[in-house]
């Protein structure tokens, strides 16, 4: 049986054609009914088709050949490379997809990077080479530089035409060794993935690496302890297809009927309670969030409901982290941990989506390690969290290696930017020769210089061709200060931000501008201000809203129009001196700031 398996996953850049092609395979093998097919049928998400890219990994079986062939579509952007590491983990091979009218990108390299590291088998295959700009000869060659690999070896379709998929498929039969024959070893299988259904409970994609599961096995959660029945098991075609036993070697589902969320943890081993094997899996290498940002609902009844969502989120999502936080402004929340802006953007969009809870995202700021002045050394996440500057030693801040591709052209234009935000040269290599030769960068940056907008600057001063790639590097020194920001004589919590102390006159200018642009007018004038440790360093006032009192008048002195002027004037200081100039802040100017 293990002989006919083939299991592999499709890495490339984000936009180089993965479920395009994953669309191509679902038909030629029959998998969907042409009736039931559409684009990019394995984004199964609402927000995935609407953006046009793949968030979650999504397996899926196909028969082909007489083969059994179980493919994970995998996300293409930097921020969901956990998804990608989980999908290797479960697979012998990967199908390495480059568009060959744009060449290898930087998330092409890392996600190779990750698929060797796993050992496994790699099918180069140039995608759109029925555009009219496709240059083969030229990104295959970039492909034997990267792979070290021979010309032929490099296959070329189009996803979109359905050219020469069927060669791809053949590849995959010919070169991706069958699993390893364990189905005589006590029964371990890897949870790679899972989902909440509110009838069935928690549903764990698995990988089976020895043994086989049935349906009515007693089975053993081996890191939780938890015990539970198999209700239902099965593959994905790509829906939930229903089987009698999952044997050695297969990717399918497991519904055991448990409903707490923290019985059932992503990298953990399914064993038999009868006979359970003494030894677990490996699992996966706990993954590091880079970003973190405060959540609050904006209504306070919402807060165990806002739990809730996020448990079950997490499930799907295991790269985010959350632990509880109380803000004096803002109620009970979460302080959340990402692995990037993107990755933020999309699960903030999903609680609404998914959900129906509307939140409240503070100003995003990386992890800081402070060496407090009596040696203590804390992680702080958050603004609120740093020490008087009177109690702290020392600051040191995450840096990441960056690698980025563009054209030779745009070189000049890519170290200027990165220059602008602390970025350290290393070297520069080229992909290609020629007239239209690609280099490909190396740096270390700050992570902070990162996660607001580096990416969409790249993007602008490159004309859109260059792409990025990072990783965590070490901790380093760095002189940094918290932010304040004050509306009405008011600290807004939700607004404070930790900045180099270098930079922070300019980003506080930013954020009162954009705050005075997005706040709605009040009938009092309103003072917005940075402020580092009490001292004003930007000021902006939004002048006030002015009701015609004088619309009633139709003649008589001219004394009588500035009688209720003064009236006007000393009911509006009479509110500002009660407290009730107070402002509402509305959703967009936390959006505002957090775009800027």
């Amino acid at each position: 049986m293990n002989e006919q398996i083939r299991n592999f996953c499709i890495i490339a850049h984000i936009d180089h054609g993965k479920s395009t092609l994953a669309d191509r395979f679902l038909e030629l093998t029959g998998t969907v009914d042409k009736r039931n097919m559409k684009a990019q049928l394995l984004d199964q998400m609402e927000l995935e088709q609407e953006r046009g890219i793949t968030i979650k990994l999504q397996p899926v079986q196909m028969q082909y050949k007489g083969y059994i062939l179980n493919l994970i579509d995998t996300p293409g952007h930097v921020d969901f490379t956990y998804e990608v590491s989980r999908s290797l983990a479960a697979v012998e091979g990967a199908i390495l997809l480059i568009d060959a009218t744009q060449g290898v990108q930087a998330q092409t390299i890392g996600n190779l990077y990750l698929a060797i590291e796993q050992d496994l088998t790699i099918i180069p295959v140039l995608n759109k080479i029925d555009l009219p700009n496709a240059d083969i000869k030229k990104v295959s060659a970039e492909v034997i530089h990267l792979l070290g690999c021979k010309k032929e070896e490099i296959l070329t379709c189009s996803g979109k035409t359905g050219e020469n998929v069927d060669t791809i498929l053949d590849a995959v039969i010919n070169h991706v060794p069958p699993p390893a024959k364990n189905s005589n070893k006590q029964t371990r299988a890897l949870i790679f993935d899972s989902c909440y259904d509110d009838y069935r409970g928690v549903i764990a994609s698995v990988r089976m690496l020895d043994g086989q599961l049935k349906k009515g096995d007693r089975i053993e959660f081996m890191r939780t302890g938890k015990t539970a029945e198999i209700i239902d098991i099965g593959h994905y075609s790509p829906a939930l297809s229903y089987d009698s036993e999952l044997a050695n070697g297969q990717i399918g589902f497991v519904v055991s009927g448990l409903k707490e969320l923290g019985n059932i943890r992503v990298g953990d081993t399914i064993t038999l309670e009868k006979n359970p094997s003494t030894e677990p899996l490996p699992g996966y290498k706990e993954v590091k969030p880079m970003v973190f940002a405060g959540f609050f609902p904006q209504e306070g009844d919402d807060y165990q409901a806002l739990r809730e969502a996020m448990e079950k989120l997490q499930l799907s999502d295991s790269a985010i982290s959350f632990e509880p936080e109380q803000s004096q402004a803002l109620g009970f929340g979460f302080r959340c941990g990402f692995l990037g802006m993107l990755h933020l953007d999309i699960f903030q969009e999903r609680i609404w989506r998914e959900f129906g809870i509307h939140i409240i995202a503070t100003v995003p700021s990386v992890a800081y390690h402070v060496i407090k002045t009596n040696g203590e050394k804390i992680t702080v996440k958050s603004p609120q969290d740093l020490p008087e500057p009177q109690f702290v030693t020392s600051v040191e801040e995450p840096w990441m290696t960056v690698d980025l591709i563009a054209p030779q052209d745009f070189i000049g234009n890519v170290m200027g930017l990165v220059s602008e935000r602390k970025g350290i040269y290393k070297n520069t290599e080229f992909l290609s020769m020629g007239t239209d030769q690609r280099a490909m960068l190396h740096y270390e940056m700050p992570l902070a210089s990162l996660i607001t907008d580096f990416y969409d600057k790249l993007k602008t001063v490159t004309s859109g061709y260059a792409s990025l790639n990072y990783d965590f590097k070490n901790y380093r020194k760095a002189d940094v200060v918290k932010l304040d920001i004050s509306i009405a004589e008011e600290s807004i919590e939700a607004l404070a931000t930790l900045v180099w102390r270098d930079q922070a006159f300019k980003i506080g200018k930013k954020i009162v501008e954009s705050l005075k642009k997005t706040l709605p007018r009040q009938q009092f004038v309103i003072k917005i201000q940075a402020l580092i440790g009490g001292k004003i360093i930007a000021a902006e006032r939004l002048s006030a809203l002015r009701k015609d009192v004088t619309a009633k008048l139709y003649g008589g002195d001219v004394s009588r129009k500035r009688k209720l002027l003064e009236k006007q004037k000393k009911g509006k200081k009479k509110m500002l001196s009660m407290g009730k100039g107070k402002v509402e802040i509305p959703t967009k100017a936390y959006l505002a700031i957090l775009n800027r």
